[in-house]
């Protein structure tokens, strides 16, 4: 599958939203507990620094997606963060690393000197995996620094990248 990742567009907003809420409803990855209804996608979308769309090139389908912001205000605002999410059906496909190195790209483009990841949970072993392969430093564990539904925590593990 040829993938075009570019700006989202407002004609993707479902599928964006679909993509996320998945993600969110999964809970072992994005600190959100509440899903997004596509007026609210828009808008938290919209208010990003950059919200990349990754393509099928041959469909048109929306198949993952990332947000490009801030990680901090004032003297930490050279410092961004990222968040990820893949269609479920297309996890597995290499779509994760494509968008990981287009978000750092973009980082760059857009003045960032860093980006750093502050909750990647124990159980996103994938997550850990693509970071390290693409240079990410491991800075530390937050031991339960993740509440899972069931009440129960996982830990978290920070990292960060020159850009």
């Amino acid at each position: 599958m040829e993938i075009t990742i570019r700006e989202f567009e407002p004609k993707d907003i479902g599928a964006m939203c679909e993509i996320w809420n998945t993600v969110v409803d999964e809970a072992n990855a994005f600190p959100q507990n509440n899903r997004l209804d596509e007026q609210s996608a828009a808008k938290f979308f919209g208010e990003q620094t950059f919200t990349g769309a990754a393509v099928n090139a041959e469909t048109g389908e929306v198949v993952a997606m990332y947000i490009l912001h801030p990680n901090n205000v004032g003297r930490c605002s050279h410092i961004c963060n990222a968040s990820y999410a893949v269609k479920k059906e297309a996890r597995g496909s290499g779509i994760g690393r494509k968008i990981v190195e287009h978000s750092l790209r973009k980082g760059k483009e857009r003045g960032f000197h860093i980006m750093q990841f502050n909750a990647v949970t124990a159980a996103n072993s994938a997550a850990h995996a693509l970071y390290e392969k693409l240079g990410f430093t491991r800075l530390g564990t937050v031991p339960e620094g993740y509440l899972l539904p069931d009440g129960s925590y996982d830990d978290i593990t920070l990292y960060y990248k020159t850009l």
